[in-house]
């Protein structure tokens, strides 16, 4: 009998396509450098990665090989390459090259580059931060870490844990992921958007068209909305500050209300 051999596409055969026509591996290599002699680079490494991602990631990393042993790989990366290959070794390398170039700057830079590609507007961006849960211990390797994993205010309800703090910007076309930074545990908002507004201005004022930033309340605090001024930003202004009450107050003591129901107008 003829022996037959089964490999699966499913939707990784799309991921092959948008990966290719982005050109993701090259601008990867292109940064982070071809390891020789490997049979696999860095940016192959990068997309196989996210190819495991998409089903496969709350497995160890020591049994990414097993995920790619039923895939034509000659298809979804290219001939010659084996799944053996794509193990954790080589993976957790290609991390730790992503981590020495700067994930943040990695991501920016690739980013942009799709926006480019794609023609997606660039006129709006929106910029918010959440907290993630990390369970472990942490402890600081060097004085010289660059974000410390410290219990704070948890968005997912989830106090015992220590956290840590993701700012995203994204564009408001597409909702691409355009600038990403982690924080400690404990940081609040008003810092973080403080910090940002600055940059914002020096990117801006290069920009060949106008560029907006929409955020929460958060975003206006009396010494940022001087700097925000200049870049033009749309945002919620917060309740505790006095001329917002006096408005308000003004505003329901107006006749001017289309009444729903006894308590909503």
């Amino acid at each position: 009998m003829a022996s037959v051999q089964v490999e699966r596409l499913d939707h990784l055969g799309l991921m092959a396509c948008m990966i290719n026509a982005f050109g993701l591996i090259s601008m990867i290599d292109a940064r982070l450098g071809p390891e020789d002699p490997e049979e696999i680079t860095p940016g192959e490494a990068v997309a196989g990665m996210i190819r495991n991602g998409l089903g496969f990631a709350k497995r160890p990393l020591s049994l990414t090989p097993q995920f790619f042993a039923n895939q034509p790989l000659d298809r979804l990366l290219r001939p010659g390459v084996r799944a053996e290959r794509v193990n954790r070794f080589k993976l957790g390398r290609t991390r730790d090259a992503v981590h020495a170039y700067g994930g943040d700057l990695l991501l920016r830079e690739l980013a942009l580059a799709g926006c480019a590609q794609e023609r997606l507007a660039q006129r709006f961006h929106h910029l918010d931060t959440t907290s993630f849960s990390l369970s472990g211990n942490y402890v600081s390797e060097s004085d010289t870490q660059t974000m410390a994993v410290t219990p704070g205010y948890s968005k997912d309800h989830r106090p015992d844990l220590k956290q840590g703090v993701l700012e995203l910007l994204v564009s408001q076309d597409g909702g691409v992921p355009l600038v990403s930074k982690s924080w400690e545990g404990q940081t609040s908002d008003t810092p973080i958007f403080k910090e940002r507004a600055a940059a914002l201005m020096a990117a801006c004022a290069r920009a060949p068209t106008p560029r907006y930033l929409v955020a929460d309340a958060k975003r206006y605090p009396e010494d940022t909305a001087a700097t925000l001024a200049q870049l033009g930003f749309l945002t919620r202004i917060p309740g505790p500050l006095k001329l917002v009450a006096q408005v308000s107050t003004q505003a329901l003591q107006g006749d001017r209300w289309h009444r729903l129901d006894e308590t909503t107008r």
